[in-house]
């Protein structure tokens, strides 16, 4: 029936030109209170003319606690025969709220006499565009997730599900020509930093239609300012405290966003990192994803201090709620502008949590309970969040939100459709793509190695 229903209100969309939904009136209406049924008789009864003078109007009947979804749509009843009967309900995008301001929760500071705001504005239109990009976000690892336990993904694989505020929140804050450079769970900011879902699955499974044409895998994806996942635990973060200098020597006015775990947090060479970038006043904002687990180590065993915002001392710090995009959001926009105004480097410690194992080959509870995976998917969940608070400020309608669910669903499909089709790279391409400006290479060895040569 829902299909149906649906069916339906797509072809009336486009009839009439306006958003055109059948809805099941027992959503708003409590249909076994004691009123229901004497309003089903009177809508039953033909209409009769109101007595000169006209009665006080009886009050209205008892509705359930779903009623305040009701007044957010105009609804016309064609006939009410039976509990459960359909209406018709007709909404334009002018019924929607344009814009909500919304409490957000506030940073810890380091070294800051102000931090960011405690309230953030969101439209409607950034709404669903967070919204479609976490879903997407989600589901294509959750597609990896069951493509690696098909064993069509081998080798290593760490998947973003449940830290996709991070990634979504961080993107809306920063500009399409600033840089950032990531560790190796990086399928996220792959996606954000512009790279189709078909080439990151393919990448993932190997294929030559992969964005690093099917050589580099789950930790080597790369883009235009995208300095890709990187392998080695911490290396990163040196080589984003690089770009930044380039920034700076440049003088473009952009900043290297610079992401590692807190399982890498306690590496050496980002406190000579942060060190060098303090002395130079680099464009840099350093972000520690504390996702409480570094592998298989909870955070409390791994290190002495769990105030990673506070790791730079010298260098100002804020905490953030990393499950709320908002948060991340106003959080990387007063982390950036303190960059671009020449005050040096900031840190950022986004609080996330993510539902998989360290990698597809932990199952990820024998570390912690599934009761507390669950209890982060019930509380705190990052797209729900984002859901709960349009659909309670009328910013989208439910039916709305589910069709952008289906339809990345749809993409999902056949991106994986193409990652499982798509042919494996050639031998002879094994050693292209070495040098950038393709300088003479051959590869010394036996047959037939010596025959190959770098082609960039």
């Amino acid at each position: 029936m829902k299909t149906m229903l649906a069916i339906i209100s797509n072809a009336l969309c486009r009839m009439t030109g306006r958003n055109v939904l059948l809805i099941d009136l027992s959503e708003y209406v409590n249909l076994t209170s004691p009123a229901a049924p004497a309003l089903a008789q009177v809508q039953r009864q033909p209409p009769k003319p109101p007595p000169l003078p006209p009665p006080t109007p009886p009050p209205p009947p008892p509705v359930s606690t779903r009623a305040s979804a009701a007044e957010l749509v105009s609804a016309q009843a064609d006939q009410l025969d039976s509990p459960g009967a359909r209406v018709v309900v007709s909404r334009s995008f002018a019924d929607f709220t344009p814009q909500v301001t919304f409490d957000i929760k506030k940073c810890d500071l380091h070294r800051l006499e102000d931090g960011p705001p405690v309230k953030a504005e969101l439209t409607r239109e950034q709404g669903l565009q967070y919204y479609r990009t976490m879903q997407t976000v989600r589901r294509m690892e959750l597609k990896a997730d069951q493509l690696y336990k098909q064993k069509i993904i081998r080798g290593f694989c760490h998947l973003y599900d449940g830290q996709e505020a991070c990634a979504a929140g961080i993107e809306a804050a920063i500009n399409p020509s600033d840089h950032l450079i990531t560790a190796y769970r990086a399928h996220g900011y792959t996606y954000t930093r512009g790279v189709s879902m078909k080439e990151i699955l393919a990448e993932l499974t190997g294929r030559k239609g992969g964005v690093a044409k099917g050589k580099g895998g789950s930790m080597h994806m790369y883009a235009p300012h995208f300095y890709g996942g990187n392998g080695i635990v911490g290396a990163q973060v040196p080589l984003g405290a690089g770009i930044a200098l380039a920034c700076q020597y440049q003088g473009n006015n952009q900043v290297c966003v610079t992401l590692y775990g807190d399982g890498a947090a306690n590496q050496g060479q980002i406190f000579e990192t942060f060190n060098m970038a303090a002395l130079w006043k680099l464009p840099c904002i350093f972000i520690c994803e504390n996702n409480k687990y570094g592998m298989g180590t909870s955070v409390e065993r791994a290190a002495a201090s769990t105030d990673y915002y506070k790791r730079g001392d010298f260098i100002p710090g804020i905490r953030v709620d990393g499950m709320d995009v908002l948060c991340v959001r106003e959080a990387a926009q007063f982390a950036a502008d303190h960059c671009r105004a020449g005050k040096g480097p900031i840190i950022m410690e986004l609080q996330t949590y993510r539902y998989h194992g360290h990698s597809m080959s932990d199952p990820g509870v024998s570390y912690r309970t599934r009761e507390e995976i669950q209890e982060v998917r019930t509380k705190n969940d990052p797209i729900s969040m984002l859901k709960e608070r349009m659909l309670g400020n009328n910013m989208a309608s439910a039916e709305e939100l589910k069709e952008i669910d289906v339809d990345i669903r749809k993409q999902v499909e056949e991106a994986a459709q193409f990652a499982t089709s798509d042919p494996e790279p050639p031998l002879d391409e094994l050693c292209n793509h070495i040098f950038y400006n393709n300088p003479p290479l051959e590869v010394r060895g036996t047959h037939p190695w010596s025959k190959l040569k770098s082609v960039s």
